[in-house]
């Protein structure tokens, strides 16, 4: 008896909690996540307004793949530290191929598509994980990508290296968001929080920055000029120059 007390009374180990970007419900408190919701509706709604008539034709269907390839991506895992795993966000991609408002469409239809069919993310959570994984990630990561560029002499010359820095960074800006929100929410510190999010997600942004850079890569070397279709734009000049046309006998 006094052995079976023993062995009932040794300590367990207590086990950090974990967090990640994909937060789950419960996890965040219902001001919170509804301040994220309307924070997410805003930004897709300007987003619907801003891509509309903007892109090439061809960017329609390439808003489809691109989600598909970002969907199927995220759903491969790899390990990170300490029995944690990371995965594809894919934000800066879209945002490099589509531009920051189509990719924030784009990445909107898929951690929606998770949260509604897969059961990843819950609900209430969903407009964090969409402000997080995919509106800091598309704008805040497509305006990083764009400094870097724009540093290292143009696209043409800088896509890559760019496109590393700023996958790397979206990552971080999501941790980071993602750090407050749990903070402001009650649920752990910002002391305990921001040094766990931003450690571990340091090395998915690693991970997300490869992948980022090679799929750019390999478009490159099989379809430029997919990498050109978000910087097409119909011109004011082309307006005067038809109606001149259509007026002349």
């Amino acid at each position: 008896m006094a052995m079976l007390f023993a062995l009932v009374s040794i300590p367990v180990p207590q086990v950090a909690p974990t967090f990640g970007l994909h937060a789950p419900d419960g996890f965040l408190s219902a001001p919170v996540a509804l301040a994220m919701w309307l924070v997410a509706i805003v930004v897709v709604a300007v987003s619907v307004r801003r891509m509309g008539g903007s892109l090439d034709e061809r960017a329609v269907p390439l808003m489809g793949v691109t989600a598909a390839f970002i969907f199927a991506a995220q759903m491969i895992n790899f390990p990170v530290v300490g029995g944690t795993s990371g995965h594809l966000l894919g934000a800066v991609l879209a945002a490099i191929l589509l531009g920051p408002w189509a990719g924030t469409l784009v990445m909107t239809s898929v951690i929606a598509v998770q949260a509604l069919l897969f059961q990843d993310g819950g609900l209430l959570a969903m407009g964090a994980n969409i402000v997080n994984m995919g509106l800091v990630g598309t704008i805040g990561g497509y305006a990083i990508y764009r400094f870097m560029a724009g540093l290292l002499g143009g696209e043409t010359k800088g896509r890559l290296p760019a496109a590393a820095v700023a996958a790397w960074a979206a990552v971080m800006l999501g941790a980071l968001a993602m750090s407050l929100e749990l903070a402001a929410s009650g649920t752990t510190t910002l002391a305990v929080v921001l040094p766990a999010m931003l450690g571990t997600h340091a090395l998915i942004g690693i991970g997300e920055a490869v992948v980022t850079v090679a799929a750019l890569a390999l478009i490159a070397s099989v379809r430029p000029d997919l990498l050109t279709l978000r910087e097409r734009r119909p011109t004011r000049a082309a307006a005067p120059a038809l109606g001149m046309t259509e007026s002349q006998p």
